[in-house]
């Protein structure tokens, strides 16, 4: 909760993608141009964030520096494993495994 009680951004998407996500998370949000949602998530330590997409009934796929693959499974298509993404979807995610890559380091 924040000091004004509401629920912080946190709780909100955790609720929303039904995955655990903390105080102490990086995270992210997108509302793509359908109408699909993704939720993205960064633990301090670990070597992979978390990544959630309402287009795959919120199923949850582990990402990392170097998860999102153009043409690598067919010609011109954006990939992160097994989901399909559309260049916008893979921008953002880019963009959220820059600004949390500090969080994946190993520490001293």
């Amino acid at each position: 909760m924040t000091e004004d009680g509401r629920p912080a951004i946190e709780q909100l998407l955790a609720r929303l993608c039904g995955g655990v996500i903390t105080g102490k998370d990086y995270v992210g949000y997108f509302l793509n141009e359908h109408g699909e949602e993704l939720v993205f998530a960064q633990c301090r330590g670990e070597k992979t964030a978390r990544l959630w997409h309402s287009d795959t009934d919120w199923q949850m796929f582990r990402v990392g520096d170097h998860s999102v693959r153009v043409g690598s499974v067919m010609d011109g298509v954006v990939t992160v494993g097994d989901l399909i993404i559309d260049r916008a979807e893979a921008t953002w995610l880019s963009s959220c495994l820059a600004a949390s890559r500090p969080l994946r380091q190993k520490r001293g």
